[in-house]
């Protein structure tokens, strides 16, 4: 994200309080907008249709099937967006930017491939009609392609106009919802698959003109010996841990019910979950500024210095700085998000009422605004290890949070309704509290571990 570290210092150097709305302002729309967006959009089709299509059914039917498509890209994605960006920087590094775009095209043949082969898979179970199938397949490789696009947003400079391309497009989708005429279920489809087109053709021209490049495909990204797989597990795992509570309740016959063919939902869970999402916004937008401006400066400032050769002094130095701007960062994040949590505790009642649904997922609502709340501060202690390229170490935060996510989620079904969310809840508590407990040992022992330690 080094690229948007640039911009907001750029904004943040102007001082005026304009600036720092702009710079806040950016940061939580560049941290939480592709997501914000799209969900905004699919509530507006939702509301929309609900007065043209007969019966609602087909919305909520839209909706889930939608979700699907979402979780499963975002899953498969992630086992190449962190492996890939990493192997981007060492190119950048290496001033080898013209292999960028070659293997941005290598890695979206890889993926598409893979999806393609997932999504015929399934439709192999589903008893769905056969343009419904092709349009969910389509979807699913044109969504896998965009959220690997997304990976190369923090490498350009053109921020507004990537914003502005994602917002176009939602604008688009929502407008041909209404606009066009609807074929029911595949109608409504055909239109948000066509909108993420639209986005992903839009994003990858931004990529081809920002980087130049001599070969068009290269695999050079799965090279066993350039590229760091423990990176394309943390991406696996961190989504597929994020989402795994989801699919518990999903599939349990207790909490869940069948929308359509395969694809359940469960009517007690959805709701408060995606609600408390929506608390994050605040916690990314301070998350971004800080960590991708105070403590991505000091942490290029020490590791400059390691390699430049500077004295001892000098590299403690910038040692103590990197480690206060970390613990800064952190308390920054802890702090506002601790607010936005207390003031959506506080107004989660009217909340609730003003969005029409039944106070009786008051509580969950509560336990959930609390574990997403945690899991901002789990994203940044492993941005921080990240950094300090503690990659095994992420792993295994990362595996950790995806098993306790897991099995607490399925012991909270079995426990009963009174304890629906603590799984995830606690599963983010203990990730972050064992985190916090792994970078402190990694930070008194940097010094030692810099200069002694060869490539893990």
């Amino acid at each position: 994200m080094a690229g948007i570290g640039f911009e907001l210092r750029k904004i943040l150097k102007k001082n005026t309080l304009f600036s720092y709305l702009e710079a806040y302002g950016l940061a939580a729309i560049i941290g939480s907008g592709p997501w914000a967006l799209s969900i905004l959009a699919l509530l507006l089709i939702g509301i929309i249709s609900i007065g043209r299509i007969f019966p609602t059914d087909l919305i909520i039917q839209f909706l889930v099937m939608v979700t699907y498509l979402m979780a499963a890209s975002l899953i498969l994605s992630g086992f190449f967006q962190l492996m890939l960006t990493r192997f981007i920087s060492d190119l950048i590094f290496q001033q080898a930017s013209e292999d960028i775009v070659p293997n941005l095209v290598g890695c979206m043949l890889v993926i598409s491939s893979i999806a393609y082969a997932l999504g015929l898979g399934v439709s192999y179970v589903t008893d769905l009609p056969n343009s419904i199938e092709i349009t969910m397949i389509s979807g699913l490789v044109i969504l896998n392609n965009l959220w690997i696009i997304i990976v190369f947003l923090s490498g350009m400079k053109a921020y507004y106009k990537i914003l502005l391309t994602l917002a176009a497009g939602y604008a688009i989708m929502v407008g041909a919802s209404l606009l066009m005429p609807t074929n029911g279920l595949l109608g409504l489809l055909q239109i948000f698959v066509g909108s993420q087109a639209l986005i992903t053709f839009l994003l990858l021209i931004f990529v081809f003109r920002e980087f130049k490049f001599r070969r068009l495909i290269s695999f050079d990204f799965m090279d066993s010996k350039r590229a760091f797989y423990s990176l394309a597990f943390c991406g696996l795992f961190y989504n597929l841990g994020v989402w795994v509570d989801k699919f518990v309740f999903w599939f349990h016959p207790d909490v869940s019910f069948n929308v359509i063919s395969i694809f359940r939902a469960s009517y007690i869970y959805d709701l408060p979950i995606f609600i408390a999402y929506l608390a994050i916004i605040p916690g990314m937008a301070v998350f971004l500024l800080h960590m991708e401006t105070d403590f991505a400066e000091s942490n290029g400032k020490f590791y400059d210095a390691v390699r430049t050769g500077a004295s001892l002094d000098e590299i403690f130095m910038y040692k103590d700085k990197m480690v206060m701007d970390a613990r800064n960062s952190l308390y920054q994040i802890f702090k506002v998000q601790g607010i936005t949590l207390a003031l959506l505790l506080l107004w989660s009642d009217q909340i609730l009422a003003f969005l029409g649904i039944d106070q009786a997922y008051l509580h969950l609502l509560y336990v959930d605004l609390v574990g997403v709340s945690l899991q901002v501060l789990l994203m940044a202690l492993l941005n921080v290890l990240f950094y300090l390229d503690k990659r095994y170490i992420s792993l295994f935060l990362i595996s950790l949070m995806m098993v306790l996510n897991f099995g607490l989620s399925w012991l909270s079904i079995q426990l009963g309704p009174q304890f629906y969310g603590y799984g995830f809840a606690i599963a983010m508590l203990v990730s972050t509290l064992v985190g916090i407990a792994f970078l402190n040992r990694k930070f008194a022992k940097l010094e030692y571990e810099t200069f002694m330690l060869q490539r893990s």
